[in-house]
């Protein structure tokens, strides 16, 4: 593959995060914008806006910062990357190089559940991260647009991080 090699986002995170978000690499729109689910049709933060109670419209940094008030960090699995376009099947599996998860649970212990935004960011994450003794593990639904399952079904599986954040 010729494309470049692409760099994801730094991870959200502070002292106080108990739940770990993870994707599997930014989007074309989001890596353009620098944040998180950028692209309007992917349900995340309509989704998060409802579980955590903020406005959907709020700008990004208000967004971020209710997230983090509710304990929950956000990253992806891929720190860096060859891909073309946004799709999850497009990534170059030799361009492949994971996140520093060791050093982010070293450096915030309190971080005990992740939850993995789709099967692609599961899969990556099983395949190319050691398990970390004591953290929980859980695939969600993707919130993409790409994933095409009504956003109540996504909203409900979605839940399992408001009932049970640490």
């Amino acid at each position: 593959m010729t494309t470049p090699l692409l760099q994801g986002l730094p991870p959200v995170v502070d002292d106080r995060a108990r739940v770990l978000i993870l994707g599997s690499f930014p989007s074309v729109q989001s890596l353009a914008a620098g944040q998180y689910y950028a692209n309007p049709q992917n349900a995340f933060w309509p989704i998060a806006s409802e579980l955590f109670g903020f406005a959907i419209a709020a700008p990004y940094e208000h967004r971020l910062a209710a997230m983090q008030l509710h304990g929950v960090a956000l990253w992806d699995v891929l720190r860096h990357c060859r891909r073309n376009g946004s799709a999850d099947s497009a990534f170059d599996r030799n361009s492949l190089v994971v996140n520093d998860f060791a050093r982010l649970f070293a450096e915030f212990p309190a971080l005990r559940r992740v939850y993995f935004n789709g099967a692609k960011a599961a899969e990556l994450y099983r395949r190319l991260v050691p398990p970390t003794d004591g953290v929980h593990y859980q695939r969600l639904p993707s919130t993409s647009s790409a994933h095409a399952i009504p956003r109540a079904e996504k909203l409900a599986a979605w839940q399992v991080i408001s009932r049970h954040p640490s």
